[in-house]
């Protein structure tokens, strides 16, 4: 086991890495199992440039108010909250940004190491830094935040296996807007898998994507319906039984946007078949990208299932407004 240090403690910093969504009965094990072993305890919570959704449903704001809540001031005051980044598509670029938070909180001093349950997400983190000490610990009561969520989202239940810092917040975000919106949008997707349940197998959804891009914009759609109302995203749908993936790619395009781009005008595609990026089930989209020249900007307008369509300037993409991993889609395949 590794020395301890003037304070007794054998690691300066622990870090946790998890989203935390919510904090609950489990999380608060590893942390109070962390501060009796360093001196310092790094939370890195994960999803922090996402927007509301039924699997990411707190802000990182709310998350770190929960976690520091639960302990009082003086072991508070040795827990650091920082926010990580969602990078689906680039694990050199999450591992990047994990490094630079580390570095900033830490100036590159001291002994680190890192600790996790086994058996969940938290031992895939523990096996990416080789060089930190690992602490594996067991599982609490096989305790997931999925579940927690389900029963929030469908019945209103607050688990009692959380602190009173999570719980409490929880029945007051119940009362806001956002929850019935995110109660809703879980509401249609039950009944969207409710379609397919007496399928031989779970289905596979195919969808098609355009990713258009002109001098430094990107063509974008602002969603409408009960899924994702409000959130940016690419212009895109369902692939038809007798569709070509290139077809529906450019069809979806011009219903939602009327902007008619020519097969001759498609640089590239690519396939982003991530097993979780829809809620709605298992769903594999092939994204086609297009480079526009021109003056001007061509005049788009939103249509079909799009409340409106616009151009973006790059620098302000923003992961918090954008829809399941688009945001990841377009910084892959711009290499942004």
């Amino acid at each position: 086991s590794a020395p301890k240090n003037q304070q007794g403690y054998r690691f300066d910093y622990l870090v946790f890495i998890g989203r935390f969504q919510p904090f609950h009965d489990g999380h608060k094990f590893v942390v109070t199992e962390a501060l009796q072993r360093a001196k310092n305890v790094i939370m890195l919570i994960g999803s922090a440039n996402s927007p509301r959704t039924i699997k990411n449903p707190f802000s990182f704001d709310e998350r770190k108010q929960m976690i520091l809540s639960t302990f009082d001031d003086v072991e508070s005051a040795r827990i650091h909250c920082l926010p990580i980044d969602d990078t689906l598509y680039n694990d050199h670029q999450w591992l990047y940004n994990i490094q630079s938070a580390l570095h900033h909180q830490t100036q590159g001093q001291g002994r680190i190491g890192i600790i996790g349950h086994t058996k969940d997400d938290s031992s895939y983190y523990l096996s990416l830094f080789p060089n930190w000490s690992a602490i594996e610990l067991p599982s609490f009561e096989n305790l997931s935040a999925t579940p927690l969520r389900k029963a929030y989202f469908e019945q209103g239940i607050i688990d009692e296996r959380m602190p009173d810092a999570s719980q409490n917040f929880l029945q007051s975000f119940i009362s806001t807007p956002d929850y019935m919106r995110l109660k809703q949008e879980y509401q249609h997707i039950q009944t969207f898998k409710a379609e397919w349940k007496d399928a031989s197998y779970p289905p596979i959804c195919c969808t098609a994507d355009a990713l258009v891009v002109q001098a430094g914009h990107v063509l974008l759609i602002e969603r409408g319906g009960e899924y994702g109302r409000g959130l940016w995203a690419l212009p895109g749908g369902f692939l038809d039984k007798d569709e070509k993936w290139i077809n529906c790619a450019l069809r979806e395009l011009q219903e939602e946007t009327g902007l008619i781009v020519h097969k001759d005008q498609i640089k590239f595609q690519e396939i982003f078949d991530t097993p979780d990026r829809s809620p709605r089930g298992r769903t594999i989209t092939n994204v086609f990208y297009a480079e526009l020249t021109g003056d001007t900007l061509p005049d788009v307008k939103g249509g079909d299932d799009a409340s409106r369509a616009f151009w973006l300037p790059l620098r302000e993409l923003d992961g918090k407004r954008m829809f399941e991993d688009h945001y990841s889609i377009i910084m892959k395949m711009l290499g942004l």
